[in-house]
């Protein structure tokens, strides 16, 4: 079992975020961290006490919150699941940025490692072997989904 396992998929968005935030803006705080997952100052709190508990963030009371060594390689494998969803959605499965970023967010806590690996060698494969031909596959499929069928929704 993966050490990502071990979250839940609440304490992984909050990885998530601080990871994000952090590497954005170079530093993190608790009202930064509510405003990215719409949540109030109090839930983020009793978040980051969790996740301190853990060994995987550090938090000073009103002051900046960050990663450890431990939390920062979780919260990348957190968004490395993520964007490769997010890349699947868009570039194979054609779904517009918006959806296929909700879609992403909910899938990524429920894929395996081995199914996270597969899917990345998936991409390594098309990348290295298909080249143009990937272009002519993305064209037929495009064109396959467009006509409607009675199980389309």
């Amino acid at each position: 079992m993966s050490k990502i396992e071990q979250l839940t998929s609440n304490m992984e968005d909050y990885l998530e975020a601080i990871y994000s935030l952090k590497t954005d803006n170079g530093f993190t705080r608790v009202g930064e961290i509510a405003r990215k997952l719409d949540v109030k100052s109090p839930s983020v709190n009793a978040a980051l006490k969790n996740l301190v508990d853990k060994g995987l963030v550090l938090h000073e009371r009103y002051g900046y919150v960050s990663l450890t060594d431990k939390g920062e390689e979780m919260a990348c494998e957190v968004k490395n699941k993520h964007d490769i969803l997010y890349r699947f959605l868009t570039e194979f499965l054609m779904l517009e940025p918006g959806p296929a970023e909700r879609q992403a967010c909910v899938i990524e806590h429920a894929l395996s490692r081995t199914a996270f690996v597969r899917l990345t060698k998936f991409f390594e494969f098309i990348e290295k072997n298909i080249d143009g031909g990937r272009v002519n596959l993305l064209y037929d499929f495009a064109n396959y989904i467009k006509k409607k069928t009675k199980d389309d929704v």
